[in-house]
Order: C-alpha cells, then sequence, then structure tokens
C-alpha cells in the first residue's frame, strides 16, 4: 500500500548511511595509494631513467589528485545532512582512477 501525500516520511539516522560511505571512500583511497605505489615502484624497478622518474612523478601528481578529493569528500560527510559529491569531484575522481589504472598497465608492459 501507498503512503498518503500527506503523511511524514519515516525517520531514518542520519548517521549510518554517511558512515558507510565515509568507510568506503577510505577504503578506496588505500587500494588507490596501493596501486601508486606499486606502479611507482615498477616505473623505476631496475635502473632508474628519465622516463621512469616522469612516470613516477606522474602517478605521485595523480595520486595527490585523488587524495584531495577523497578527503573533500570524507570532511563533507561529517555533516548532519551530507549533500551529494559534486560533479566536479565525481569528473575528478573518476579521471585519477583511470589514470592511475592506465599508469599502472603502462608500467607493465
Amino acid at each position: 500500500m501507498r503512503e498518503g501525500a500527506g503523511s511524514a516520511a519515516p525517520a531514518r539516522d542520519p548517521g549510518l548511511q554517511p558512515e558507510r560511505t565515509r568507510l568506503a571512500w577510505r577504503r578506496t583511497t588505500l587500494a588507490c595509494t596501493v596501486v601508486a605505489v606499486l606502479a611507482a615502484k615498477s616505473a623505476i624497478s631496475d635502473e632508474i631513467t628519465a622516463a621512469g622518474v616522469a612516470g613516477a612523478a606522474l602517478i605521485a601528481l595523480v595520486w595527490v589528485g585523488f587524495l584531495a578529493v577523497a578527503h573533500r569528500r570524507i570532511h563533507a560527510l561529517g555533516a548532519s545532512r551530507p549533500g551529494p559529491l559534486s560533479r566536479r569531484g565525481a569528473l575528478l575522481s573518476t579521471a585519477c582512477t583511470v589514470a592511475l589504472a592506465a599508469f599502472a598497465v603502462a608500467v607493465v608492459l
């Protein structure tokens, strides 16, 4: 049965969903850190070359960009009624994730 238009929406605990989302962002940040470290290590594994150092620097730059987005989102989730992730934040985190994956593949090949 549908509730009438005049009935109040059921109360929800505002702490559970933001907490799960905050934990998900932390897990994703940890995974991103592991990928960045392994990719940077592979980029300069045998011998240090200019291309390897440039690749490691790009990986570090992308990792710092992802950390900035994640930190901002984790901080925003501390509010009593957190807003949705901004379009810019979503695009930046997606771009960082895709870039890290591409760098990892490029380093392996």
